[in-house]
């Protein structure tokens, strides 16, 4: 595996200034660290529910950037966009038909990097626990042969003007699970059951660390077909 590079000088800069809204604007109770071994990749799922998710997990994971794959928002060259570039986010189409995001995310946990994906696929802004998911995870981490990391956000604040929560006083606490090794299913990433059901699987997890062990998570889409 390729030795792991540093931060760039900018990098670095947004990393303290993130480190002081997660702590001091937010107020976020975090774990110290990740479960997860510094050259092991892996594909954190979490639940949606602000556009600052991201932003908490980067402090747990310390000086490991963690790749998220995010709806592609704002034009390029735009300030948003161009902050998105450094903290190499993967753009993903907002018609959801282009896989290269999918490949990307693949090539950087096989790498030993950290990716990062919302099931639910868009903010959940209804009072349901979790909206319909994808299966898209799964895939990734079935593919790069790295377990799924199940984590569970409350309190991130919201706005619907995008950039907005980052002035807005919160209380965060992040709950992250233990990983879940799919090895005993590598090789059947193209079988819709089998994702599918690990799919329901691992979402069960993010609903457990909330408290929320009834919760049945549904299938966003029917007939959905793993892409080749």
């Amino acid at each position: 595996m390729a030795e792991r590079r540093s931060y760039s000088f900018i990098q670095w800069c947004f990393y303290y200034f993130n480190q002081f809204l997660v702590r001091v604007v937010w107020w976020a109770k975090v774990p110290d660290k990740l479960p997860i071994p510094d050259d092991q990749g892996a594909v954190i799922i979490c639940n949606h529910r602000s556009s600052v998710d991201p932003c908490v997990f980067q402090v747990v994971a310390r000086r490991r950037l963690v790749h998220w794959l995010v709806a592609a928002l704002y034009k390029p060259g735009t300030i948003i966009a161009r902050m998105l570039d450094v903290f190499e986010i993967i753009s993903v189409g907002k018609n959801g038909t282009d896989v290269s995001p999918l490949r990307g995310a693949i090539r950087e946990a096989e790498k030993g990097e950290l990716v990062g994906m919302f099931p639910e696929g868009t903010i959940n802004t209804t009072d349901a626990f979790m909206l319909p998911v994808r299966p898209g995870a799964i895939v990734v981490a079935l593919r790069a042969k790295v377990p799924v990391l199940p984590c569970y956000v409350e309190g991130t604040p919201y706005h619907k003007v995008a950039w907005m929560p980052v002035f807005m006083p919160s209380r965060i606490v992040l709950h992250v699970g233990q990983p879940i090794d799919l090895s005993e299913y590598y090789g059947q990433d193209r079988d819709q059951e089998v994702v599918t059901r690990l799919t329901i699987q691992c979402v069960k997890e993010i609903a457990k660390l909330a408290g929320r062990d009834d919760f049945e998570p549904q299938i966003a889409g029917k007939g959905w077909k793993t892409w080749q």
